[in-house]
């Protein structure tokens, strides 16, 4: 199989189908800027009124999220029973969740951190840019599962 075959099949998503994926994912990656370098987070996350919100403890993931720089927020994911691969991106801002409608509404999201310890500052990402993507992943180039993809993969 050529490249061209395989991006031949990649199906470019629109924002709403973006936002599907981004409503039906459990966790996605955060990046931010830190000291003039990349950094990744892994959250749990929900979605909120066109945005994504998360929950985060002071650190160097609050700070490089509230530091004026541009984020990027990143969901992706594969079917076993499709062989079909996505991926959504969010690039925009983050704002800490502090107006005095936004502090009662925060506290209702369902949003509960993995880890323990005061997780008290709700950060919104507001977009600026969406895009997708979709592609099935032929066969020929699948490898068979490894120790770790029972966790990774859902088998539908």
């Amino acid at each position: 199989m050529g490249p061209h075959e395989f991006s031949a099949s990649v199906e470019e998503l629109s924002p709403s189908q973006c936002w599907e994926i981004f409503r039906e994912a459990d966790f996605g990656r955060l990046a931010v800027v830190i000291a003039d370098h990349p950094e990744l987070f892994p959250i749990n996350y929900v979605v909120d009124h066109g945005t994504v919100v998360f929950r985060t403890a002071p650190g160097t993931k609050l700070d490089g999220a509230l530091s004026g720089a541009p984020v990027a927020f990143e969901v992706d994911g594969f079917s076993p029973s499709t062989g079909q691969a996505w991926s959504a991106v969010l690039k925009g801002r983050a704002e800490r969740m502090t107006s005095i409608e936004d502090v009662p509404t925060s506290a209702l999201l369902p949003l509960f951190p993995w880890q323990g310890g005061e997780k008290n500052n709700f950060i919104r990402i507001v977009p600026g840019e969406i895009s997708g993507r979709r592609f099935t992943v032929p066969p020929s180039v699948r490898r068979g599962p490894g120790l770790g993809d029972s966790h990774r993969f859902q088998v539908e």
